[in-house]
């Protein structure tokens, strides 16, 4: 078999398993792309005591004179019920 053969055999080999594979440099979707399509599942609320941020879904509330407050613990919402006077 002459090179020019071969090497023409070796393309079309590379071309076919090309087409059967797939691009090969696909990119994966970044950070920045995903988030334009998502949701924000959770916002960040500040703890009045410790100033902590909590994600609003797994925060302790506590109404108090017509308002929410987010807690990060008990322990928090404890000393914000003794300094404020109490419960609504």
């Amino acid at each position: 078999m002459s090179p020019v053969r071969l090497f023409i055999l070796a393309v079309l080999f590379y071309i076919a398993w090309r087409l059967f594979n797939g691009p090969r440099n696909k990119k994966p979707k970044s950070r920045h792309d995903q988030s334009k399509s998502s949701e924000v599942k959770d916002i960040l609320m500040e703890d009045p005591v410790c100033h902590t941020l909590v994600p609003k879904g797994q925060a302790i509330r506590l109404r108090h004179k017509g308002k929410t407050y987010y807690f990060c613990s008990e322990k928090c919402c404890d000393t914000f019920t003794r300094e404020s006077g109490g419960q609504e």
